[in-house]
Parts: C-alpha cells; structure tokens; sequence
C-alpha cells in the first residue's frame, strides 16, 4: 500500500512537471547530445554501445533490484529531460503504471518480440528483504538471459536511436553489428557450459532464469530464497520434499548466499554456484565481463 501510495505521490508530481518539460526537450540548449534513459543494466550497456558518444546513456542510481525500483521525487527530472526512455517492457517496469510519461518516448525493446515471451507459472506469495512481498506473475521479464532475444531487444534499441537521430543511423547500425557478434558469441559459450550439465537437475534460488533455462534446455526447478536470508522450517522442508522428486546436486543463486545456507546445502550434497542475472550495475565489471565470469563459475562446478 505504501509503495502505491508513493507512486501515486509521483504520478502527481509527474504532472506538474509536464508544462515545464515536454517530450525531454531543451530548448536553451541546442548542442546538448540527446539524453536517453534506461529502466535497467542490459539496456544500459546495450544502449551506450550503440549509441557510441551520440548520445548521452543514463540509468538511474537503484539499489537493489531494478525490477523492484520505485522511482523517487529526485528522479523526475531525469526522466522528465529525457528525450527517449529505453524499457524492458515484458512487466519489468510496474512503475509505468503509476507514472503520465509520453507514450511516444516510451521505447519497449520486447514489444516485437511477444512471440518469444514466457509466462510465469506456479505464483507464489515471497519477500525480498525491505522490498516487501509481493509475487512473480504475468510474464518472465529477464528476457536478456537469452542473447538470441538481447540481440532482437538490441536491434529495437538501434531502431530508436535511428529515429531519434537519423543522420546517425549508419553509424548505429555498425555498432549494433559488432554488438550482435558479441551477443552470438555468448550464447556459443553458454551452450557450451551448460551442455556439460546434461540434463541434471539443478535448482534456482529465484525464479527469475526462465530464458536461460528455455535457451539450454535445463532440467530446473525454482525456490523463492534469498541469498541472504536463511530459510525457514517450512521452506526447508519443501525444498526436502522437491529434492525427492527432483534430486538435484547444484542450486543457482541470483548472488552469494550465506556461509549458513551453504554450509547446510553442502551437509545435503548440493554445491551452490551464483549466476548473477547482471540486472544492475557491477563494480566487478561490464556486461561481458559479468557474463563470462557466470559461465567460468557454472564450468568450474562441474570439476
């Protein structure tokens, strides 16, 4: 109710704003470079090598999971200024529903591709930490953990900045080029990771590594755990009782778990590995980086 409460706040707020900037221009300033926000890491990255030094990539300052964000009074301005505001679509930004954005700004990078979407299944109620609880459903919106679909929400990206500076298409088509052989390039290293696993059961902590699991053909289920937050009697037992029917020897965490939560997996034979959805930023590295050093931790539990 409070996190409604607040949106709702903004919603106000978002229209005062509107007669003062309208469709993110700036009219004192002719020679600024267009401003383009993103609602999360991946289009972040993906927006900011395409675009080169064209055009100037932001992403709001989140702590946490971007999924989760709820935009404050100090983001308005930012995203008032923007010219174009680059979003995962898929569900991924409730928000949008709580905010009076001009539509024509709006850029949906999976809005084309809803053939390729995944529904979520098995709703259940959970918590993330202060976030509050709340439950996954609808659609899966970590759409980027297939880079056959990063690569069509990158083409949508490279669509849009085309539109928003045409005389710089050429240019963005080159670098959108160089970023797709880099996506493919992944994806061959990720087969390749995951083909060693075969079809063993493994368990996700989250369920948030729909693509991924379609992608390679995992033979996954998902808990609803946090990292850091040690599970209760009753989730233990659950995940006793899915153990039974799905024996699975490696669980997949969004970040490190505990040493407690380890250390009790490892008394039950199963040996924790995180691959980090890379949804934010990372002092650890770029999105390549991050993605590889997934790949390096999947590969190095199986010696």
């Amino acid at each position: 109710m409070m996190r409604r409460l607040t949106l709702l706040l903004l919603l106000i707020l978002l229209g005062a704003c509107k007669e003062q900037v309208t469709g993110g221009s700036r009219p004192d300033d002719h020679t600024a470079k267009p401003q383009v926000l993103t609602s999360n890491y991946p289009l972040y990255y993906f927006t900011s090598e395409i675009a080169g030094d064209v055009v100037d990539v932001q992403m709001p300052e989140i702590d946490g999971d971007p999924a989760m964000w709820v935009p404050g009074a100090a983001d308005i301005p930012q995203s008032q200024a923007a010219d174009l505001i680059v979003i995962n679509g898929a569900g991924y930004e409730s928000w949008l529903a709580y905010t009076s954005l001009d539509n024509n700004r709006l850029l949906d990078t999976t809005k084309d591709i809803q053939d390729l979407l995944l529904p979520i299944e098995n709703v259940t109620l959970h918590q993330h930490g202060p976030e509050g609880e709340h439950s996954h459903k609808g659609t899966a919106f970590t759409t980027w953990l297939d880079p056959r679909i990063a690569v069509e929400q990158a083409r949508a990206i490279a669509r849009g900045l085309s539109v928003l500076v045409p005389a710089q298409a050429e240019a963005f088509k080159s670098r959108l080029v160089l970023l797709e052989q880099r996506l493919v390039e992944l994806d061959r290293s990720f087969e390749q990771v995951f083909s060693n696993l075969k079809d063993q059961p493994l368990v996700f902590s989250h369920p948030v590594y729909q693509y991924l699991q379609k992608r390679y053909g995992l033979n996954a289920r998902s808990v609803h755990w946090e990292p850091d937050t040690e599970p209760g009697v009753k989730e233990w037992v659950d995940f006793q009782n899915l153990l039974r029917a799905h024996p699975a020897k490696l669980m997949i965490w969004e970040g490190q778990p505990s040493p407690v939560i380890i250390e009790r997996l490892q008394d039950q034979g199963i040996q924790s590995v995180v691959f980090n959805p890379v949804a934010n930023q990372d002092a650890a590295g770029d999105y390549f980086v991050l993605m590889s050093a997934n790949a390096g931790r999947i590969l190095g539990s199986k010696k």
